[in-house]
This record gives C-alpha cells, sequence and structure tokens, in this order.
C-alpha cells in the first residue's frame, strides 16, 4: 500500500514514517522544502508549496492513504506573525490538498489528519469525549475548529475523513518532554500555575500507532490520541524529576510569570483538558504506554 504524508519531516512524521517503513508500507510525502526531497523505492519526496499552490501531481500515484501532519508548530511564542502562520499552514495546506484529489485522478480512499485536544473548553471537571461540540474560547480552539471543519470538506469528494485529536505528545527528540525536562535537570523543575490543570498527554510511539491504526481499519471520524490515564500538572512534572532522580520542592511558577515569559501561548500550559480516550480503546486499539510512569521510563530512564 502507498502512503501520502504532509508534515512528514516534523517530530510526529519522522516517528510515523519509521514505522509505516518497518511495516512494508510505500510512503510518498509532501514537502516545501526541495533541498528534504528523497528518492527511494520505499521512500519518495515530492514538492508542493501551499503559499503557492504548486505540487507535483505524481506524488498522488496509487496512493489509497493520506495522513495530513502539515503546520506551524503552536510551540512557538504567538506573535501575531506567527499566529498567522499556525492557522493558515494548516487552512492553505488543507486547502491544496482538496484541490489536488479534486482536481486530478487519484485512488484515495482516506484522509487522517491531525488535530488537538486543544479544541476542548478549559476545565478542571469535565471529562471530555468526542461527541462534546463545545469549542475553547482563545485563539487555539478557534485554530482547531476552523482546521477541522477544512479538513471535513474532503468528504464531498467520497473520502473517509478521520481527525486524531492528539494530547501533549511525549518524545525524547523533542517537543513537551524535552522543554519540561530542561529546568527538572538542573534541581528546578516545578508545577506550573495552580498544578491542578488536567494535561492529557500520550507516548510518541502509541500515537503513531493510533495513526496506523485508524488507517488499517478505515475508521471515520474524531478520535481523541491520549493515554487513557491524564494527570495533573503537578503530577506530571513530580514523575518527571522522579525519572531523572532529581528533587522537586520548589514552589509553583505562578500563571502571571508565565504570562510575562511567553505571552498569550501561557495558556497551553494552564488550561485543563481531561480528555478520554475510551472511543478508540472500544475499537481495540491498545495502548503500549498507557501509564505516565511507564512511559518515562522507556524515553528518559532507558535512554540514560
Amino acid at each position: 500500500m502507498k502512503v501520502l504524508i504532509t508534515g512528514a519531516t516534523g517530530l510526529v512524521g519522522q516517528e510515523l514514517v519509521t514505522l509505516l517503513l518497518q511495516k512494508g508500507f510505500v510512503v510518498h510525502y509532501f514537502t516545501t522544502s526541495k533541498s528534504k526531497i528523497i528518492s527511494k523505492d520505499n521512500y519518495l519526496g515530492f514538492y508542493w508549496n501551499p503559499e503557492t499552490g504548486e505540487y507535483d501531481v505524481e506524488a498522488l500515484k496509487e496512493v489509497s492513504k493520506i495522513i495530513h501532519l502539515a503546520g506551524a508548530s503552536v510551540a512557538e511564542k504567538w506573535t501575531k506573525k506567527h499566529k498567522e502562520a499556525i492557522l493558515n499552514s494548516r487552512i492553505k495546506s488543507s486547502n491544496l490538498l482538496f484541490s489536488i484529489l479534486k482536481n486530478n485522478s487519484n485512488a484515495v480512499n482516506q484522509l487522517i489528519t491531525a488535530s488537538a485536544i486543544g479544541i476542548y473548553p478549559n476545565s478542571l471537571t469535565k471529562i471530555y469525549h468526542e461527541t462534546d461540540t463545545e469549542v475553547a474560547a482563545g485563539f487555539l480552539g478557534n485554530v482547531v475548529q476552523q482546521w477541522e471543519q477544512q479538513v471535513s470538506a474532503f468528504e464531498e469528494l467520497g473520502i473517509t475523513v478521520t481527525k486524531i485529536r492528539t494530547g501533549i505528545v511525549l518524545s525524547n527528540k523533542g517537543g513537551a518532554l524535552i522543554e519540561m525536562s530542561k529546568p527538572v535537570k538542573y534541581g528546578l523543575g516545578a508545577a506550573l500555575g495552580t498544578g491542578n490543570q488536567y494535561q492529557s498527554w500520550i507516548h510518541i510511539q502509541d500515537l503513531v500507532n493510533l495513526f496506523l491504526f485508524t488507517m488499517e481499519h478505515n475508521l471515520a471520524g474524531i478520535y481523541n490520541a491520549v493515554s487513557p490515564y491524564p494527570v495533573t500538572n503537578q503530577v506530571l512534572m513530580k514523575a518527571i524529576a522522579t525519572a531523572y532522580q532529581k528533587p522537586f520542592f520548589l514552589p509553583n511558577v505562578p500563571t502571571f510569570l508565565l504570562e510575562f515569559l511567553l505571552g498569550e501561548m501561557h495558556t497551553i500550559l494552564i488550561s485543563s483538558q481531561n480528555v478520554s480516550s475510551k472511543k478508540i480503546l472500544e475499537h481495540k486499539f491498545q495502548f503500549k504506554f498507557a501509564s505516565l510512569e511507564k512511559a518515562l521510563q522507556h524515553l528518559i530512564i532507558q535512554k540514560k
């Protein structure tokens, strides 16, 4: 089977490509950087530019599944310019992908897109499921809502649409865990804000396996990609400190300081989303790293 991936060179994309190649898939990928184009028998890159509408139609050849991961990182400071990049990169890439499929003969029967649990409102008490329709106030909720609405249009082409709402991705190759670990390594670990906010997380290997699972089972609709066991920020930061065998005694970092340092982006750190993975579990998906301790054992302790 041939799979086309956008965002293949990002943190999740690289892990997903590795998994698919191990499973015997042929991977095509779109890239905006011509220097990142590689041509091997089972791994072929093709240029595209969502800003100008350029693309190489050969990328579609014999492809039946598309995994859409492209989008500017939300983990950079939300300047006006970067906020535009966060939204436009997702909308424009989705628009171009739609245009490519609409205007060219193809065999694509499923589009699986990354999304985010940031669509769910901040709550210390509610447990969120895929059926919840209330959207978080603020920038990130708006981005995810527009992103998902844009992708729904692919159903007009007779394509199965799958939306993977991803939680905090834990990886030792980049992303949230690396950033959270930096002060911890120096014995300066502390909870953020009140520390009571729920943080729904997922080990990167479970995430890419979930993408593969929804593809192999042709699952349609929205799926939360989070561990069955979300934790508070206090528990998460203390567990990271324990994994590094570092003390954890400092007072919480106050919200006003996070806002001063990070601006609007600080809302990612203090928002509480207790998100359920019950739906994907009912399809018999099995998490390899369901517990936080097991995930950190694999990502931190075994890698020392």
